[in-house]
């Protein structure tokens, strides 16, 4: 199929005369995300809300800009927008399958993958901005908002910005005088048909300075900053989407969107501890492939309207609404949801079982061979979980017991690569186990090998190495030399000016958290010398090799606790088992909504944290709670738990109880024993007493404490005023500035506001070698340790001198 698409541009006067012109170009239809909505079976289809298409369709130039703001500036520079005609399709009675509600998405340029400005510099005159389009949706209409402020040292006839999507010119911007040195705002209107599931916005500056022929494309006055307050608005419409097993996880995760997870779950009033078991199951399956996403799993009594939802349910514990057919066995399957528009698409995910048995081996089965799915329905026959774990070999974990490799670290070792003179940092992420501790080592050794175009002479070219953005290594890269540049020349794969470099790098320990982040930044410099002296056309590249390695295998894995810092940021010490073998959540007796969405948002964290479903867990409501005395115990701190905490008071650094917070006090040590206790007295507090307050509003908080059924177990307790209340602590733990904030063995949570607190005695908890831990606990009281190397020097010297007048008597016969 061939068509034709006429595009024509109109006549602006900005000091330079642009002569209108007429193109024409016979190409075939490109496959666009419209097609998406093309119903089964049907050959073409329409755009979304297009009309009938014919040959004298001609799309004109349209021309939108506005002010980024009236103080700022005037008129912004026009915007020439390219839009294509209506595509021809020789079916004209062909219809598209019916699209469901509106939805908006707005995207800023942080959610597309650029962090803080975008800079477009002579050299490196194009920013890049990635967005995806979910599966179950299509675009119907997408505006950029785009802000930016450029160099006021241009000449401005021959000065433009140029905007792609996905490799074609939708627009251009002429840069003008008026408007330089200001921030400027040009709305742009994308044409929906060039999106896809993966799509690619670029900015691309045309900039001059000079008329002279040898203009220096690194001269500073070519310079435009795209502003992080650009936005992407797509409007898109849902797509029913057949109800197939084979498309899970879609819709309920989509790796297209990028937003956090949010998928509800229906439970009966009446639904069970298996119930709730079998629904952690699968949220922490969803926590798992959300991944940086984070998830959220409210739980609700009957189907969302405006959602995809996943459904458990049991003979005599069927959601409301909810018609199932006979349940013959451990069962799942998908159907559109009752409560949602039909054209909606809006799926249910629902799983079954004639007995609570059945339907743990439904959510097993789910989150372990969903690729293996057909169909909109499948009887589970049987699942075999796997041989048991072992500690520390969770896949989003480093390996602690063997040298680690660079290429394990990401999915694709493209990601290890970039380009141009002053590219974006490479960004590896790393995952570690939150007791490592380093005591007979103080270093973590990272052999990294770096490949880049050597610049022909010695410059300011460096590479820095920084772990969570703190500087570890600022590398200087060698120029390339004549004897090896003949050398790879032999070679023809690695034949050019590419040189190959390594550096055996020592990263404190102590800059190494649980969840970290690995910035590589490369920094081609300039290789010009003077004047009018030409450079390399080609453009700098740079790599991270995967064959770098960095070793944690000689750290112990010991550490004290309560610490709420590893808990917020890894899960620890739940995760240390990762399907959770060792972990049992503690739940009240009688449940409400609230409750069980606590359990399996932080299962779903759990997920997130090791990659893992929580195949293992345990759950048991808080009237059971010695069946898991020897496990460590997550407790959901309302109802019937809320009085197990009560039981606990003594031991807890606070406790909300009916309306009042009950709170351990610190000592106020005197002068003496904190000289004794050397440098971590304010570490180490002693409850001294408690004090009681009556609450004036709502507060939960994250509360740590060593178990009190077993010595050695960690507790971790969400308490709160009401089950309200725990959605607070959930938001906490959903944002990165708050859980920077959780820390000790308390954390109380005030509406927006997270303060941690230590109040309460540590416990230790791994293996050390006996000598190892002896000198761990000797090291926490530095005065004494000079007073006993004070006292073992004067054992030592009065043992040699009387040796010595022993030795002397002999000789002299005495």
């Amino acid at each position: 199929m061939r068509v034709s698409v006429h595009v024509r541009l109109g006549a602006l006067i900005a000091g330079l005369l642009v002569g209108s012109s007429l193109l024409a170009a016979d190409k075939p239809a490109p496959a666009t995300a419209a097609s998406k909505a093309a119903a089964p079976g049907t050959p073409n289809a329409q755009p979304p809300g297009g009309a009938p298409a014919s040959a004298a369709n001609v799309a004109n130039a349209t021309i939108a800009a506005t002010a980024a703001s009236p103080s700022a500036q005037g008129a912004g520079p026009a915007v020439i927008q390219t839009t294509p005609g209506t595509v021809a399709m020789p079916n004209d009675n062909a219809n598209p399958a019916p699209l469901g509600p509106p939805r908006t998405h707005v995207f800023s340029l942080r959610d597309m993958g650029v962090y803080g400005p975008m800079e477009l510099r002579g050299l490196d005159p194009t920013g890049y901005m990635n967005v995806d389009v979910r599966t179950d949706e299509v675009v119907t209409s997408a505006k950029l908002r785009l802000m930016y402020t450029y160099s006021p040292s241009l000449i401005y006839p021959l000065s433009h910005l140029k905007v792609f999507v996905n490799g074609e010119v939708v627009a251009t911007i002429p840069l003008v005088k008026e408007s330089a040195g200001q921030l400027v705002t040009s709305e742009i209107n994308l044409d929906p048909r060039l999106f896809t599931d993966y799509n690619r916005i670029s900015v691309q500056m045309i900039a001059h300075y000079t008329l002279d022929h040898c203009e220096d494309p690194y001269h500073t006055t070519l310079w435009t900053d795209v502003a992080p307050q650009t936005t992407l608005t797509l409007n898109t419409a849902g797509i029913n989407l057949p109800n197939s097993l084979a498309l899970l996880p879609v819709p309920f995760f989509d790796r297209h969107d990028n937003r956090l997870l949010r998928v509800p779950f229906v439970l009966a009033a009446n639904a069970g501890v298996p119930t709730l078991h079998a629904a952690g199951v699968v949220s922490s399956w969803l926590g798992a492939l959300a991944s940086y996403r984070g998830a959220r799993f409210p739980v609700t009594r009957t189907a969302p309207a405006d959602a995809n939802a996943v459904v458990l349910a049991l003979p005599g514990q069927v959601p409301e609404g909810i018609s199932l057919p006979e349940i013959k066995g451990p069962t799942i399957s998908v159907m559109n949801n009752p409560a949602a528009d039909p054209q909606s698409g809006r799926k249910l995910l629902v799983l079954a079982g004639r007995t609570p048995e059945e339907l743990e081996k439904a959510a097993d089965a789910l989150v372990l061979g969903q690729a293996g799915m057909a169909g909109s329905s499948v009887i589970v026959q049987s699942v075999d979980l796997g041989p048991a774990r072992k500690p520390y070999d969770a896949p989003n974990w480093v390996p602690t017991d063997r040298p680690v490799l660079m290429r394990e670290l990401v999915s694709d070792p493209q990601q290890l690569q970039v380009s141009g003179y002053n590219p974006p940092a490479i960004r590896v992420n790393m995952r570690v186990p939150a007791d490592l501790y380093a005591w007979a080592r103080t270093n973590v050794p990272l052999d990294i090998r770096y490949r880049y175009t050597a610049p022909s002479t010695w410059n300011d070219s460096i590479l820095n190495v920084s772990i969570n953005d703190q500087l570890v290594r600022s590398q200087r890269l060698k120029p390339v030399t004549r004897a090896s540049d003949e050398t790879r020349i032999s070679v023809p794969l690695l034949s050019g000016t590419d040189a190959r470099a390594a550096s055996n790098i020592e990263i404190p320990a102590f800059r190494v958290g649980s969840n970290n982040q690995f910035q590589f930044q490369f920094h081609i410099d300039s290789q010009k010398t003077g004047l009018c002296t030409s450079t390399a056309a080609d453009v700098a590249r740079a790599a991270i090799d995967p064959d770098s390695v960095i070793d944690f295998s000689g750290f112990a894995h010991y550490t004290a606790l309560p610490n709420l810092a590893f808990f917020a940021n890894s899960g620890y010490p739940f995760t240390r088992m990762a399907d959770l073998a060792q972990t049992a959540i503690v739940i009240p007796d009688t449940p409400n909504a609230q409750d069980q969405e606590a359990v399996l948002t932080m299962l779903g964290h759990m997920g997130q944290w090791t990659g893992l479903p929580a195949l293992r867990a345990t759950l048991v409501p808080a009237s059971k709670i010695d069946s898991v005395s020897g496990d460590d115990l997550l407790v959901i701190g309302s109802g019937s738990a809320a009085d197990l905490l009560a039981k606990w008071g003594k031991d807890l650094p606070l406790l909300i109880e009916r309306g009042k917070t009950e709170v351990t006090t610190r000592d106020q040590k005197s002068g003496w024993p904190g000289w004794l206790g050397g440098t971590e007295d304010d570490d180490e507090p002693r409850p001294a007493g408690r004090s009681i307050v009556t609450l004036g509003g709502p507060m939960a908080a994250l509360i740590g404490f060593e178990s009190p059924l077993k010595s050695g177990r960690s507790v971790v307790a969400l308490s709160s005023t009401s089950s309200a209340q725990l959605g607070d602590v959930l938001d906490a733990l959903d944002d990165s500035g708050k859980v920077a904030a959780i820390h000790g063995d308390l954390t109380v949570v005030r509406q927006n506001e997270v303060e941690g607190l230590r109040v309460g005695e540590r416990y230790f908890v791994g293996d050390l070698p006996w000598y190892a831990r002896a000198w761990v606990h000797i090291s926490r009281y530095p005065s004494l340790m000079a007073v006993a190397g004070i006292l073992a020097g004067l054992i030592v010297a009065l043992t040699v001198f009387w040796a010595l007048g022993r030795m002397a008597a002999r000789r002299t016969g005495d």
